[in-house]
């Protein structure tokens, strides 16, 4: 079955920065909408980044100029570069892929697509 197993989550000071990693299997990341969301303690999930299949990224306004997705075709593997990281980025960070190339509506809520088991990221002030 699809697989999305991720890591690189950890503590960090503000400021600071983390990559986080997805690996993703039986599943091409390459032909599919990917996306991270991420959910903190008494918070709905929420979407965070997300790619398809042509390249096209869209970000969170809370993220824009932060943090960067991106993915490795060769390793079918998703990436979440995060850069000065803010308390209020602490969150459980999921890995998911949508159903379709696109990025709909009902994958951006969270509604459908594989999901991983998440990474925390601790961010101290």
């Amino acid at each position: 079955q699809v697989q999305l197993v991720e890591s690189g989550g950890g503590s960090v000071q503000a400021g600071g920065s983390l990559g986080l990693s997805c690996a993703v299997s039986r599943y091409a990341v390459s032909a599919h909408c990917m996306g991270w969301f991420r959910q903190a303690p008494g918070k709905e999930r929420e979407g965070v980044a997300n790619l398809d299949d042509d390249g096209n990224t869209n970000y969170a306004d809370s993220v824009k100029g932060r943090f960067t997705i991106s993915r490795d075709n060769a390793k079918n593997t998703l990436y979440l570069e995060m850069n000065s990281l803010k308390p209020e980025d602490s969150a459980m960070y999921y890995c998911a892929a949508a159903w379709t190339s696109r990025c709909t509506t009902s994958f951006w809520s969270g509604r459908s697509g594989y999901w991983g088991q998440g990474t925390q990221v601790t961010v101290s002030s």
